[in-house]
C-alpha cells in the first residue's frame, strides 16, 4: 500500500496525500514509463527519496522492474489533482488492456456496486481474439435477488463507455477472499486461465 500524506497539513477524502518532506512523487505514462502526466491525468506512480527501498532480497530481475533511475515503480494506478494530492485508481496488475484502452477495474465495479441486486462484484481481463482482452464479471446477488446475464449487461451498458462494459457475467453464491475479508482477483484469474487451457 502507497501512503504519502503529511503528519500534519490539509487532508482530501480519497487522497493518499502530498509528498513527505525529502520525498518526490509523479504520475508517469503507464506505456512509456517515463513521460510524466499533468493534473488529473491517470498513470503509474512513481516515488524517490531517501526511504524508498533498495531492492528486493535476491531478486534481481524483480529489482530492476521496480526501481529504475532511483524511483520506485509502485504499480499503483493513480492520478494527482492541481495541488499535488495523490489519487489511487487502481493497481497496475489489475489493468485490463480492451481494444487498446486501458480498463481499470474498479470502474467498472463501482457501477456493478450500484445495481440494488448486487451484493458483490469483482471484474477480471479475459482473453479475447479481437480485443485482446475483454472484461468478466463475477457478482453475488443480494439475498432474495434474482438478476439475468444480459439485464447486468445492460444495466452497466448505461453507464460505461462501450470498452469498459463486461461482455460475460458469472453469478456466484460467494467470492474467494482472504482472512480478512479482501476479494481474491487473483484466485479468480486463475481458475478462468485453468478453464481456457
Amino acid at each position: 500500500m502507497t501512503h504519502c500524506n503529511p503528519v500534519f497539513g490539509k487532508r482530501k477524502p480519497g487522497s493518499i496525500g502530498i509528498a513527505i518532506p525529502s520525498t518526490d512523487y509523479k504520475i508517469v505514462d503507464v506505456a512509456t514509463g517515463t513521460e510524466e502526466l499533468k493534473p488529473g491525468e491517470t498513470g503509474e506512480l512513481i516515488v524517490k527519496g531517501p526511504q524508498v527501498m533498495k531492492g528486493y532480497w535476491n531478486m534481481p530481475e524483480e529489482t530492476a522492474e521496480a526501481l529504475r533511475d532511483g524511483w520506485l515503480y509502485t504499480g499503483d494506478i493513480a492520478t494527482m489533482d492541481e495541488e499535488g494530492y495523490a489519487y489511487i485508481v487502481d493497481r497496475k496488475k489489475d489493468m485490463i488492456i480492451a481494444s487498446g484502452y486501458n480498463v481499470y477495474p474498479r470502474d467498472v465495479e463501482e457501477v456493478l456496486y450500484a445495481h440494488p441486486a448486487v451484493q458483490e462484484a469483482v471484474v477480471i481481463g479475459v482473453p479475447d481474439p479481437y480485443r485482446g482482452e475483454t472484461v468478466k464479471a463475477f457478482v453475488v446477488l443480494k439475498e432474495g435477488q434474482k438478476m439475468t446475464e444480459e439485464a447486468l449487461i445492460e444495466y452497466a451498458s448505461a453507464h460505461l463507455a462501450p470498452y469498459k462494459r463486461p461482455k460475460i457475467i458469472e453469478f456466484r453464491d460467494a467470492l474467494p477472499k482472504t482472512n480478512v475479508g479482501k476479494i481474491l482477483r487473483r484466485k479468480l484469474r486463475d481458475e478462468e486461465r485453468k478453464v481456457r487451457e
